[in-house]
């Protein structure tokens, strides 16, 4: 029943994020603002980073465009920018950036029920993935959800 709830709340917050989507003076793309809770460990953020960033990859092309992020101090925001590097992405701070082909990406972790869901969102590309975390790490406790946009 859990796993049930778990994937029913995923479902409803990826279909909010489309009405979160609006102007935020980043850019054209009006991606929302990134967040992260401060008490993430970094291992725990280092794991959802590396388990999210090779589906992003999948959708992407690995390390085919420059992925402009917001600064941020968060300990996921580093991992996620180490694990994007990892990959092959150049990855830039700098929202005027001028490759007409870079892709900005925003992403969201929220607490759920004791349990994070994490987003990564472009323009067409959102997927996420609820975790179960704790101070040694984090472990995938839902299948990924992808959804494009056209």
């Amino acid at each position: 029943m859990l796993a049930r709830t778990a994937m029913v709340v995923m479902v409803v917050t990826l279909v909010s994020g489309c009405a979160g989507l609006g102007l935020d003076g980043f850019g054209t793309s009006g991606l929302v603002a990134s967040t992260a809770p401060t008490e993430m460990t970094t291992l725990a953020a280092s794991a959802v980073a590396g388990d999210l960033v090779p589906r992003l990859a999948e959708q992407l092309g690995q390390g085919k465009a420059t992925i402009v992020l917001k600064p941020d101090s968060s300990a996921f925001g580093a991992a996620l920018e180490a694990a994007l590097r990892t990959w092959g992405f150049a990855v830039t701070t700098d929202s005027e950036v001028k490759d007409q082909n870079a892709i900005r990406l925003a992403y969201v972790l929220a607490p759920v029920d004791g349990q994070i869901l994490a987003r990564l969102t472009t323009g067409s590309l959102e997927i996420g993935r609820i975790y179960t975390t704790s101070g040694t790490g984090a472990l995938p406790a839902s299948p990924v959800s992808v959804m494009q946009r056209g």
